[in-house]
């Protein structure tokens, strides 16, 4: 249990004790749905957002603009921009950023799927709404060299978010204005 994020030695000892105290069949409901969790949950096939079908809700919307696709690094920042109710595009899930620190290269992010979203041309706008890092910056930029010469409107989320924070921390208020107020991705590197 203190492997799992945030669970500490203390708080998995407390939840070991509760599970103990429940009668066999509640524990066993609980294997059961973790179980049915890992088989049944995939990623979606257009923006590796998770899902239970093959293509998720968001992306099998008609209603949401397909040509304005949101950038972000993880499942939680979808999660979190969705809460603000201030975006109606589609999403694409990196699942990461790029760190050589961590060994993490372009490679083994979803990039080349983004762009070939771009060179479809159906695509009008990027957003990149990665956390303000260096890591975030840095892929930011690389996924920008990549598509530069395709003509879309690149944009960034308005720095509302503090320098170093996750998107997933953020209130939801900052966050939708961050997305509303969002700057063309070339002003945040060159200086005017």
């Amino acid at each position: 249990m203190s492997q799992l994020p945030g669970i500490g030695k203390r708080t998995a000892l407390r939840l070991v004790l509760h599970l103990l105290k429940q009668p066999k069949e509640q524990t066993g409901f609980l294997s059961q749905a973790l179980l049915n969790m890992r088989e049944d949950i995939k990623f979606c096939r257009s923006c590796h957002n998770i899902s239970d079908t093959t293509v998720c809700e968001i992306c099998a919307n008609s209603g949401r603009n397909h040509q304005t696709i949101c950038v972000v690094e993880d499942i939680r920042d979808v999660m979190a921009i969705e809460n603000t109710g201030q975006y109606k595009g589609i999403y694409h899930v990196l699942g990461g950023k790029i760190s050589p620190i961590e060994g993490v290269g372009p490679g083994q992010l979803n990039i080349s799927s983004l762009v070939e979203k771009v060179k479809s041309g159906k695509v009008i706008e990027i957003i990149f709404a990665l956390s303000s890092t260096m890591e975030g910056d840095t892929t930011n930029f690389y996924i920008y060299k990549q598509i530069a010469e395709s003509e879309i409107v690149i944009s960034t989320i308005a720095r509302g978010i503090s320098v170093g924070d996750e998107l997933e921390y953020a209130d939801e208020i900052t966050l939708g204005r961050s997305i509303l107020h969002r700057v063309p991705f070339e002003k945040t590197f060159k200086n005017n």
